[in-house]
């Protein structure tokens, strides 16, 4: 808190304080519990039913107005208090996650039809994995423009990936509800004429392993990225062990090379090759041999070559 004055510091740290109380009874009031009821008891890996529950929730924005209210009259009665929302802001757009739980996150964002004139036009759209319901409370005069690409499935090759279809795009009005399958859909918006608020729930389950960016202009695939968390944190945690030169984690890069995610049994036999090539050769081999996903094979087929010149002693003279 540099540059701030010592009683302007006293009074953020009170408000912290108090703000403990109002968001405790604030969780524990009818708003959010009704919220929270409303899939309370929503299967964990049931997509379908999860989006059927989100798109029946925000076909009423009541439950948004309800739910804010008390964090409004909190904030008016002290322009400190802080709401207990994670948020994020870019040059488009601000947005704050208002409830999440296993099956959703529901969040507010406005998209600011200002900068939306302001900055370039977006040269690629992005395939999120994840099935979305959004109500446009404003709608701005925007379009939504649409694609339309097939579905990744276990053996998805992004060299022979098919470019995406643009369909027609849909004129937004306020109140609207609209529903994607971020697997096959993605979406932009445009020509707005004022602000675009939302209202969105974000299915947590049943989500691609893959994320896929691409082109605007002509629907080819640019690029893909992990979608999957799981599967992102099995990541990071395989690249400590091998940065700690954690040769005795053999058993958890064995372990994650078997994932169902291609990407991630990849991923993990890279990081167990620079820690130890010796050990994770046999598995090495048989994923050259067997592995279900094609370029895993290929891949693994290229390095086996590499690793063993590298392991086998050079031939005397």
């Amino acid at each position: 808190m540099s540059g701030i004055d010592t009683e302007t510091r006293a009074a953020i740290v009170a408000a912290r304080v108090a703000a403990r109380g109002t968001i405790l009874g604030w969780r524990a009031g009818e708003a959010y519990r009704a919220v929270d009821a409303v899939f309370a008891d929503c299967p964990a890996d049931d997509a379908a039913e999860a989006m059927v529950r989100a798109t029946r929730l925000l076909g009423d924005p009541g439950w948004a107005t309800a739910l804010l209210q008390p964090l409004v009259e909190a904030l008016a009665a002290d322009p400190l208090f802080e709401p207990p929302f994670r948020t994020s802001r870019d040059g488009l757009r601000i947005g704050a996650v208002l409830f999440e739980c296993p099956a959703v996150a529901l969040s507010a964002c406005v998209t600011s039809a200002a900068a939306m004139r302001r900055l370039p036009a977006p040269g690629a759209l992005t395939f999120s994995g994840r099935r979305v319901v959004t109500r446009y409370v404003r709608g701005g005069g925007a379009r939504l423009r649409r694609w339309q690409v097939a579905l990744a499935g276990p053996g998805f090759r992004a060299a022979d990936a098919p470019p995406c279809t643009e369909l027609a795009s849909l004129p937004l009005a306020d109140g609207q509800v609209h529903a994607i399958d971020g697997r096959t859909e993605a979406q932009l918006l445009a020509d707005a004429q004022s602000d675009v608020v939302t209202l969105v729930a974000t299915v947590r389950t049943g989500a691609a392993p893959l994320m896929r960016e691409h082109a605007v202009a002509d629907g080819r695939l640019l690029r893909i990225a992990s979608g999957d968390d799981r599967a992102s944190r099995t990541e990071m945690l395989l690249a400590f062990l091998r940065l700690a030169g954690r040769a005795d984690a053999g058993p958890r890069f064995d372990e994650a090379t078997r994932d169902s995610a291609f990407h991630l049994r990849w991923a993990a036999m890279r990081e167990w090759l620079a820690l130890d090539a010796r050990a994770a050769l046999p598995r090495l081999e048989a994923m050259a041999a067997s592995d279900p996903h094609v370029e895993v094979r290929e891949a693994a087929a290229r390095t086996l070559s590499v690793v063993r010149s590298r392991l086998e002693p050079a031939c005397p003279a």
